[in-house]
């Protein structure tokens, strides 16, 4: 026999593969490529390769890769598949080079493989010898295929994007940058699937890959990525707030292994979606407005009111968030019934323990649709975020005891205006109709009597914290009285703001009363005006009306509710929070047993940042960007802080800004050099004492 066989080099081909594979543009030396889907690899030896020759490609996932579990793969080059569903064959050979295709299974474990090389009893292993396999959306073989250019460029691709927030009728995009892409953010991942404790052959699939990063995205149970905090005090950590998207968060888990602090919902599910679309599952944040968080499943959440309309904190253990934001995530289920396929929620927020853990999902929003809520994971607490019912109860002493009376039902609040940001454009897209058929539909009736059957019925009874000890003569559950549909009296209520609402401005505030029936009536009316954190929690309560209004059959007339500045700036300035005006009008018709509530929350409206820098800019090229704000508010804004990050631009940098008085202009300017091509983004939002929520992006074209 001649000399025996050595590899002397293995070429990974790095930028053809990562082109045909769409992971050019991961920050990282090793190869990433997705299963399922042929990559070369050009081989050399010491003398030419003969057909007597024996070769073997060994890729290894894990720490002891091992035949028997699947873990480590022999491979030999053949024509046909290999068992395990991975093939190897020659492509071309001559003199002493080799250039071999390699295809995974569209099966495989996702993970970071160890690849060496076998020639009789030679092993070869090359450096940088890792080879990281993705999910692929592109390949019809897997289960998280997507049959569509443009969404797969917007779910898996985009590394920025918008988070909506607000309140239902005044939604805004919080630019967010997920950044899937960037230095060390793969290798994060990986270290997120290691500790999920996820068997190697189960990180095949995305159903429990996906479950088991809903659980590892927040702190509680595993010592995930971060921590969640609504407590309003952040001063030993950074105030949620304050982020622009996921890459320093993940940057910093990476580094020192501990939980960030902190986040809330949106920082959540921000992350959770640079987490999926990394690992290669189509994903995109979902922000569900009037968002129910529903503890015994019933289907119903109490608001407790005193008798000026001011909502009372401590009674609740249900809770309606003005927004709330989860993520979907798109794949084939393989474990249910035909017709769940496609996306899926899932929620990294903790709110509920699920099989013991803070995890959420996935759910298909089929099953939320139809009311399938027996189906796993957690469609029951996903059906009541997007279905359950507000009652509202006054709650007045009598002789010394509290006393309930209900004064309304309102069955179309919760779950409204589902946000996501459209494919391939910067607007947003309203996803309702995927969670919920349209209210009042023949459909929607039939999920939601399939749904009640299977979740508990609802008492009429409030269920305050202390209902258990309360006794059944304290409760007036009255006439069923309704909300924001026609009375007998033709009784409507309507809130307005007549002056944008700038902080440090009066907030001009009014509730129109109407009527619609012929005759006389009478009207008692009591509104009031609080802030609130977007969880719902009450910050402050800042004033009331209380009048007695008539009006003479099909009429109207406005009752202003004006809020001086003086009421509410220190509230601003005390909470780290960014917080939402919050007003509620109770109306009850004398003489008849009738009532009505209506809620309203709305937000503060700000000047705006403007950015001036080019439309393009070249490659490694200088170039300038400046940042223009201007505070045209008649109050200070104290300990301003200009947060700017640009993904392939400039890296997340925090400016002082001191004190901005009233009329002053700040401009802060900024040298950049891009080292990636096509569109990129620049993200910069201006932090106070008293505002959060001033935010700004813009988009420049990077060219060679």
């Amino acid at each position: 026999p001649g000399t025996s066989l050595k590899v002397t080099g293995i070429d990974f081909l790095k930028s053809q593969n990562s082109l045909l594979h769409h992971t050019d543009a991961y920050n990282i030396k090793n190869l990433v490529v997705r299963r399922g889907q042929a990559f070369q690899l050009q081989l050399s030896f010491s003398r030419e390769l003969k057909a007597t020759d024996k070769l073997t490609l060994r890729f290894g996932i894990g720490k002891q890769p091992m035949k028997t579990r699947g873990t480590l793969l022999s491979l030999k080059p053949k024509p046909e598949k290999d068992v395990s569903g991975w093939q190897v064959h020659v492509i071309k050979n001559n003199g002493k080079e080799c250039l071999l295709s390699v295809t995974s299974s569209p099966w495989a474990p996702v993970g970071k493989y160890t690849l060496n090389v076998k020639t009789g009893t030679n092993i070869y292993k090359p450096e940088n010898s890792a080879v990281y396999l993705l999910f692929n959306p592109w390949c019809e073989a897997d289960v998280v295929f997507l049959d569509n250019e443009a969404q797969r460029n917007e779910y898996v691709l985009n590394d920025t994007g918008y988070i909506y927030v607000g309140s239902a009728n005044s939604i805004y995009n919080k630019p967010w940058n997920f950044g899937q892409f960037e230095e060390f953010i793969l290798d994060a991942c990986m270290y997120l699937l290691d500790k999920s404790n996820l068997k190697m052959s189960t990180r095949r699939d995305p159903v429990l890959v996906s479950r088991a990063m809903s659980a590892l995205v927040n702190a509680n149970d595993d010592n995930g990525v971060l921590l969640g905090n609504w407590s309003g005090n952040y001063s030993n950590g950074t105030s949620p707030t304050d982020w622009i998207g996921s890459v320093s968060i993940l940057q910093k888990y990476y580094e020192t292994k501990k939980p960030v602090a902190y986040g809330q919902c949106w920082v959540f599910s921000g992350i959770l979606t640079t987490v999926m679309r990394c690992l290669g599952i189509p994903a995109r944040s979902v922000s569900n407005f009037n968002s129910a968080h529903d503890t015994d499943e019933n289907l119903t959440v109490d608001i407790y009111l005193n008798e000026f309309g001011e909502k009372l904190n401590r009674l609740s253990l249900d809770s309606v968030w003005n927004f709330h934001v989860w993520n979907d995530v798109w794949m084939k289920r393989a474990d249910l019934p035909s017709g769940f396929d496609g996306w899926q929620a899932i929620d990294a927020t903790p709110q509920e323990q699920s099989q013991g853990i803070f995890q959420c999902g996935p759910c298909p929003l089929k099953a939320i649709r139809e009311g399938d809520v027996y189906l796993p994971f957690d469609s029951k607490f996903v059906y009541a975020e997007v279905n359950a019912d507000e009652v509202y109860w006054v709650v007045k002493k009598v002789n010394g005891k509290d006393k309930y009376t209900r004064v309304g039902r309102e069955t179309q609040g919760i779950g409204v205006n589902i946000s996501t940001k459209a494919v391939g454009q910067n607007e947003r897209e309203d996803i309702t109709a995927e969670y919920k058929f349209p209210e009042g539909s023949k459909e929607e009736r039939e999920a939601m009597r399939k749904a009640s059957s299977f979740l508990r019925p609802s008492g009429m009874t409030p269920r305050a914290g202390f209902a258990s000890v309360m006794s059944m003569d304290d409760v007036d559950s009255g006439p069923t009285a309704v909300c924001n549909t026609v009375t007998k009296t033709g009784l409507q209520l309507e809130i307005t703001n007549k002056e944008a609402l700038y902080p440090g401005n009066p907030l001009e505030l009014a509730i129109t009363v109407k009527t619609s029936t012929p005759g006389s009536w009478t009207i008692n009316l009591a509104s009031s005006c609080q802030l609130q954190s977007y969880t719902g929690k009450v910050e402050a309560s800042l004033g009331y009306v209380k009048e007695t209004v008539k009006l003479e059959g099909k009429s109207e007339t406005q009752v202003p509710l004006k809020i001086a500045p003086d009421a509410y700036m220190k509230t601003l300035a005390s909470v780290e929070d960014e917080v939402l005006i919050h007003i509620t009008a109770i109306a009850e018709v004398q003489g008849r047993d009738e009532k009505l509530t209506k809620e309203m929350t709305m937000s503060f409206e700000y000047p705006p940042i403007t950015v001036q820098m080019p439309e393009t800019a070249k490659l490694n090229k200088e170039f300038a960007c400046a940042f223009i704000f201007q505070n045209k508010l008649n109050v200070s804004l104290d300990n301003c802080k200009l947060l700017v990050e640009g993904l392939g631009i400039f890296r997340m940098t925090e400016f002082d800004e001191g004190d901005i008085k009233p009329g002053k202009i700040i401009k802060s300017e900024i040298i950049c050099t891009p080292t990636r091509l096509g569109e990129k983004k620049m993200v910069a939002k201006l932090i106070s004492t008293q505002i959060k929520g001033i935010s700004v992006e813009k988009a420049i074209t990077i060219t060679k």
